[in-house]
């Protein structure tokens, strides 16, 4: 999953967070007529830091994880270093890597040709050290995903915490087709969980600062609350075919979310945290 995919477009999330701090780092490689192009973005809370560029090239790796984009950025499975007007270097170590399973968080879904967007985490954890800035990121929590396909869905939702322990959820789901699938994925110390349909019943609601996911299968039920009343970022996603940017996402790094899971009757993980990342996207007017 971590490998790039010979399509339109590849996204690329790093997530950085303290008790009350938040750090994101976004690299969308595109493909047009003319080449490869890729927007970054390098945002933070407190504060509302943010910057973007478009970079006229950039280099994905076919193999593994690996993205370069000069001057502005460089990341590898076990390192990322940006430099967009704030410097942020970071190195992975004791990495806990998205576990070897036939599909990824999507389940069967992996494996159907004409969906617009894939979406898989691909680091829960690791012991981390370096800056952003002036701020120490020794021993933050970090998450890291990507996701890839021809297209944003017309609304999507996203989310991802992480908990004392070692523990942490995310979410990503999006109208496609007249459908609304969302995925969930929770992990503790014991596992790592996924919830998709149609192996799964999934509903999902996002809008105004809120966020509701339910799932549940034969064996799991998983429970998410979000909220981020506060303003949050604009930021852009690219439009691959065309060179430029939109701004869709209305993406919150300070939220509060909520999960619980249970196995059966047994409570499986129950977490809370404030640096949650949240996010609410939409074509521009849009709901």
């Amino acid at each position: 999953m971590r490998r790039a995919h010979d399509v339109p477009f590849e996204g690329y999330y790093w997530r950085f967070a303290g008790p009350d701090w938040s750090v994101a780092v976004i690299a969308g490689v595109c493909r047009d007529a003319r080449g490869t192009w890729a927007m970054l973005t390098l945002a933070s809370e407190p504060g509302g830091f943010e910057r973007t560029v478009i970079a006229d090239n950039a280099w994905i790796d076919p193999n593994g994880l690996g993205v370069n984009v000069t001057p502005y950025l460089h990341a590898d499975a076990d390192s990322l270093t940006v430099d967009l007007g704030k410097r942020l270097n970071a190195r992975f170590e004791a990495r806990r890597d998205w576990p070897r399973r036939p599909w990824g968080p999507l389940g069967p879904a992996h494996s159907v040709p004409w969906l617009g967007q894939y979406w898989s985490p691909h680091l829960l954890g690791a012991r981390v050290t370096g800056t952003c800035g002036e701020r120490s990121l020794d021993g933050a929590g970090v998450y890291a995903e990507k996701n890839w396909g021809a297209a944003f869905a017309s609304h999507w939702w996203w989310g991802q915490a992480g908990f004392d322990g070692g523990a942490g959820v995310a979410f990503a789901g999006g109208r496609v087709h007249g459908i609304a699938p969302t995925a969930v994925a929770a992990w503790t110390p014991d596992g790592v969980v996924t919830l998709a349909p149609p192996l799964a019943r999934t509903v999902a609601r996002a809008g105004g600062g809120e966020w509701r996911i339910r799932a549940s299968s034969a064996r799991w039920k998983v429970e998410i609350e979000g909220e981020a009343p506060g303003a949050p970022l604009d930021l852009t996603v690219p439009i691959p075919a065309q060179r430029r940017l939109e701004v869709r996402s209305r993406h919150h790094l300070l939220g509060r979310l909520r999960v619980r899971v249970h196995r059966g009757r047994r409570l499986w993980l129950a977490g809370e945290s404030l640096a949650a990342g949240l996010e609410d996207g939409a074509t521009p007017g849009g709901a």
